[in-house]
């Protein structure tokens, strides 16, 4: 596990690394945020983009989304991973949303975690993004980076590492660790074949230093 002092450097780095990271969805509204969050379950943001370039010129309200045949919807978004799942989510919290919130997002964690279709993630993502609070989202780059670096164990559980997180991080920079952690998994650290060779945290990197002692490529992994 990493000490303070590394886990500062790490989170230095990489703001050198990524200063402009941000949250790549395209989105005009706190809406439009939660629609494209939940489309991203499993998806890339790119092809996220892709399609609601379009869905949000149909759709820009709750009451668009719940007016079509649910089939009509899952036409629209046929191209994403789980369309008829997330389609049938979408119109269910667009339905609670007009009953229970005015048609308006709610800025609070847990009454986003109530909407079908929103977990905690999502609920971090649309808070932090929308609503500028505080919270740290782990994702599947968030949760690979953090194991990775040694920021917390191999085996805890995404809620344990975004509780880890929290602790080890100041709180003021929760949001914007948040996206650079990302930026970080999507484009150097990868899954498949990270960027070792050139990174600058290799000698703090539990990963990377373990492949290096085996003999290993440090431009592989598994």
């Amino acid at each position: 596990m990493l000490n303070r002092q590394q886990i500062r450097y790490c989170l230095d780095t990489m703001g050198e690394m990524f200063p402009n990271a941000h949250c790549e969805l395209v989105h005009r509204n706190p809406f439009e945020l939660l629609i494209a969050v939940v489309l991203s379950a499993q998806c890339t943001d790119a092809l996220v983009n892709k399609v609601t370039k379009q869905l949000f010129e149909k759709y820009k309200t709750p009451e668009d989304y719940i007016s079509v045949s649910l089939e009509e919807l899952q036409q629209d978004i046929r191209s994403i991973g789980l369309y008829r799942n997330k389609a049938k989510n979408i119109q269910k919290l667009c339905a609670l949303l007009i009953e229970k919130y005015s048609g308006q997002v709610p800025t609070d964690r847990d009454e986003l975690m109530k909407l079908p279709g929103v977990g905690r993630k999502t609920a971090n993502v649309v808070v932090s993004v929308a609503f500028g609070v505080p919270a740290i989202a782990v994702d599947t780059h968030v949760e690979r980076v953090s194991k990775r670096l040694g920021f917390c164990r191999w085996k805890d559980s995404v809620l344990e590492v975004e509780e880890t997180l929290m602790r080890k991080i100041p709180k003021e920079e929760w949001s914007i660790t948040h996206h650079r952690m990302i930026f970080f998994g999507r484009y150097h650290c990868k899954a498949q074949a990270p960027k070792c060779d050139v990174c600058p945290l290799l000698e703090v990197c539990r990963e990377g230093k373990k492949r290096r002692k085996r003999g290993e490529s440090v431009a592989s992994t598994k």
